[in-house]
């Protein structure tokens, strides 16, 4: 055991840091302490690549994006492939048509803040809890409204996936949710995805990863998940910190020991979740070291305030600075680069990328300081990404937005419903992975026979027309039915077909009518690929 000064001891320098660090986390949004961030390094010069070697722009962009569509094809040739992915790497805003923009202005999430709702959401479930077993009605409505909410955070993914101009930005933003999943069926996580995925991922999902990795360890669906805000001095839970050295940063096997995991949540205690406007009773000397912002807070009461060693170095103990110490050592680690580049390879390019161009990646990331664009440039710049194009397998979700995005181009939805329960239907709702590992990337996770039934139920749906995705779910529908969508007239998804296989053709020479030509179109091997 090593040894721990004593409190008394180090009080003065403490107290110093402690006053540093209070002074240091202004409020960023509504849950997340304001800290410097790193931002991303600077982008190398367009090496055009995609330009030199004439790739096919379809293949490219239903990589880059969602789903290739007319739209952001010709957005695409006006621009040129290389300077296209420039820009899609540079985005930071998600800028989505007024109509669909309205829609996610209306929703309650994006309407009233963060700690308001969770604090009326407090108040519901303790006048609930006071009925229990006298009146269930409370109780209920309780968890129908945590319901509501996870729906609308789903939606507004949906509408952003399906939308957005910044495509390269919304595929990242669900990367990284799904790299640091969290499950929504525990406590009253529904209620926090919305805020987590909007302050905690997807501001730097194209940034540096240090200030993403921070943004989730600060963040109150985090520290609940994983049980962070039970960990405290003499009471330590490991759980967190081991799914941070495990899946988060450096990867299972990777050469932490049980040591280090322990020593990481010795650091790790104290950050907690104060839902209530109260603050804490802590003895005076430990004052100057308590943070709060908003919904986060680190009480000094429950923390370890001793010296830890994690991976050969020590971190002296001082409170919250201490997490910025092991911000920037896992994120040095060599072991995080490669896992990180691995998992970006593998959402990227391929099941089984090859270690060269993962070690590229590795270096690109070490030598950027964690720069996510610099990483992804490395990656879409080698040969191996341009020979994995129209290879990659996709999951249910982009084989479910990627069909709306090209089917429906120039429609705005009212409704993303039928397409969350598309999701549902074929096994990957929006965090519903219930361990944290998330979902997997792989071919051989979805390419079963039932998922291919599936989806073509699904692509059936949209290719006769799909109205509930045009109505709004709490009116009544109106007679009419909207037209089913057009490819069969449209250029591109003619000019799309000629390079499907020959049995693919055929089947379409075949379809009776428009709408079977649609779900033939939708439904055929070469749309479960991108």
């Amino acid at each position: 055991m090593p040894h721990r000064p004593t409190l008394r001891r180090r009080l003065p320098l403490l107290i110093l840091v402690g006053l540093l660090s209070a002074c240091s986390t202004a409020p960023r949004s509504n849950s997340i302490p304001v800290l410097p961030t790193r931002g991303a390094a600077a982008l190398p010069p367009i090496a055009y690549v995609f330009d030199k070697q004439h790739t096919d722009a379809r293949l490219l962009l239903n990589r880059l994006s969602w789903g290739a569509n007319a739209s952001s094809a010709a957005q695409m040739q006006a621009l040129g492939m290389d300077r296209y992915l420039d820009l899609q790497l540079r985005a930071r805003n998600s800028i989505v048509p007024d109509a669909i923009q309205a829609q996610i202005n209306a929703l309650s999430i994006s309407q009233k803040p963060f700690e308001t709702m969770m604090r009326e959401l407090e108040v519901q479930k303790t006048a609930a809890d006071a009925q229990k077993g006298i009146d269930d009605g409370l109780r209920k409505a309780y968890q129908q409204e945590l319901n509501r909410l996870a729906r609308e955070a789903a939606s507004r993914s949906v509408l952003r996936e399906v939308y957005s101009s910044a495509q390269l930005q919304e595929q990242m933003t669900w990367f990284w949710m799904n790299h640091f999943n969290i499950h929504s069926g525990k406590h009253n996580l529904r209620a926090m995805l919305g805020d987590f995925e909007e302050s905690a991922i997807r501001p730097f999902a194209l940034g540096n990863f240090h200030d993403l990795l921070r943004a989730t360890m600060y963040h109150p669906a985090m520290l609940r998940y994983l049980d962070n805000e039970f960990n405290a001095s003499q009471r330590i839970n490991e759980n967190y910190a081991r799914e941070l050295l495990e899946l988060h940063t450096m990867g299972v096997n990777s050469g932490y020991s049980q040591h280090d995991i322990q020593e990481l949540a010795r650091a790790l205690t104290g950050l907690a979740i104060n839902v209530s406007r109260d603050t804490p009773k802590m003895r005076p000397e430990l004052k100057p070291f308590y943070v709060r912002q908003a919904l986060f807070e680190f009480n000094p009461q429950r923390h370890d305030f001793g010296d830890k060693h994690i991976l050969g170095q020590t971190i002296a103990g001082r409170g919250l600075p201490e997490i910025e110490d092991i911000i920037n050592l896992l994120c040095r680690q060599p072991a995080t680069a490669h896992f990180i580049s691995l998992q970006l390879a593998t959402y990227f390019v391929s099941d089984t990328p090859t270690e060269a161009l993962v070690n590229a990646m590795a270096r690109s990331f070490l030598a950027s300081d964690g720069s996510i664009p610099a990483t992804l440039r490395v990656m879409f710049d080698a040969p191996e990404f341009h020979a994995s194009l129209g290879h990659k397998f996709k999951d249910p979700l982009h084989y479910a937005v990627g069909a709306v995005r090209l089917a429906y181009d120039g429609n705005n939805i009212v409704n993303p419903g039928p397409v969350l329960n598309w999701l549902n239907q074929m096994g990957q709702p929006f965090n519903g992975h219930q361990t944290p590992d998330g979902y997997l990337m792989t071919e051989s996770a979805w390419a079963s026979p039932g998922q291919l039934a599936q989806r073509f139920d699904i692509a059936r749906s949209i290719g006769s027309g799909t109205p509930a995705l045009f109505y709004p779910p709490d009116l009544p529908r109106p007679s009419d039915k909207p037209p089913a969508p057009a490819l069969l007239g449209s250029a591109y998804a003619q000019s799309w077909s000629q390079s499907f296989s020959v049995e693919s053709r055929q089947a379409l020479q075949q379809a009776g009518a428009k709408n079977e030509w649609n779900v033939f179109f939708l439904a055929a091997p070469e749309m479960m690929r991108r």
